[in-house]
């Protein structure tokens, strides 16, 4: 009996390390801001294990910052994070292979009081404007482009700017003292839900610009090599993601359940973020998307110049991945 026992322990140990080699080859760790969007599909997919119907384990790592979880990812503690096509066309510029597909197609909006008298952007001319990040925020070029094709005015010059996290300028915009805020689509939509008009969402003004398609402005970011290595790894990932996303978009159960990481005050802001969500999940990803993200590039490059992309006036190959397409 004790030679049998002996022998069984040889076995499982001889199994266990093929067992845990299995198990890592299966892994894809991804980095998440802790109250980003990306979560909730992250908690999606956990909680109905998504990802172990795919024969994967998807390990996300929280990080307090968008460039904490870049730094994570460019010394390869993470193996995806979301990011913009803007900073992978800038990397592979200077030798790096990132590469991108879609996460969301939402957007920001220019919002202003209940009582507001903006009508188009001109009306912004010495107005209060707060924009959520920096002057280089991708919406607030889009919207400074517009704006000189429709009326000729540079916003960056006419209007008394002021550049802050969302929360900040949802504060000072509450408090009267602000006359409009361009900021991200859940601020957007917490603030619409309490009562602020929308006068401009950035996807109405994309289409004013001439871009048909709905180009998604952040996605998940992996190594090209990375994904020509692990094919098997990142299909069953975006299955997973398409899964989650499935469940986001038909099932407002799954809302009621995901309510407490969405930071929702009462269910009016909920719906918000729901149908909002539910705007941005892209349902296409083809050429016709690609060919529009290349012209906005150039937007991007005239309005932002060497600030923004870098050295490079043009998209740089490589930057979307050819192995995903919707």
């Amino acid at each position: 009996m004790p030679m049998v026992r002996r022998l069984i322990l040889a076995c499982l140990l001889a199994v266990l390390p093929a067992a845990r080699a299995a198990a890592a080859d299966a892994l894809l760790r991804i980095g998440v801001l802790k109250f980003g969007t990306v979560s909730w599909v992250m908690d999606v997919i956990s909680h109905h294990r998504l990802d172990a119907a795919e024969g994967l384990s998807i390990e996300p790592t929280e990080y307090a910052s968008n460039p904490a979880t870049l730094v994570a990812l460019q010394a390869g503690r993470v193996d995806c994070v979301v990011s913009d096509w803007l900073w992978v066309s800038r990397q592979r510029a200077a030798g790096a292979d990132w590469a991108f597909f879609p996460f969301s197609t939402a957007v920001g909006a220019l919002i202003e009081a209940p009582s507001g008298t903006i009508h188009g952007l001109a009306d912004l001319r010495q107005r209060r404007l707060g924009v959520a990040g920096s002057p280089l925020d991708k919406s607030w070029i889009i919207l400074r482009a517009l704006a000189r094709r429709q009326s000729g005015i540079d916003l960056e010059r006419e209007t008394r700017a002021s550049f802050a996290a969302p929360p900040l300028l949802e504060q000072e915009f509450l408090a009267g003292r602000l006359d409009a805020v361009l900021t991200f689509w859940q601020f957007a939509a917490r603030l619409e839900s309490r009562g602020a008009k929308p006068v401009l969402s950035v996807s109405d003004a994309l289409r004013a610009l001439g871009f048909e398609s709905a180009v998604p402005l952040v996605g998940y970011v992996v190594s090209e090599r990375w994904a020509d290595s692990h094919a098997d790894r990142l299909s069953a990932f975006v299955r997973a993601v398409r899964a989650a996303n499935s469940l986001l978009a038909t099932s407002d159960a799954e809302w009621e359940w995901l309510e407490p990481r969405t930071g929702a005050r009462d269910a009016a802001d909920l719906e918000a973020l729901r149908d909002a969500f539910r705007a941005g999940i892209p349902l296409r990803w083809g050429d016709a998307e690609r060919r529009d993200a290349e012209r906005l590039y150039a937007v991007f490059a005239q309005i932002g110049g060497e600030t923004l992309v870098g050295q490079s006036p043009d998209l740089q190959p490589g930057t979307f991945l050819d192995t995903v397409r919707y």
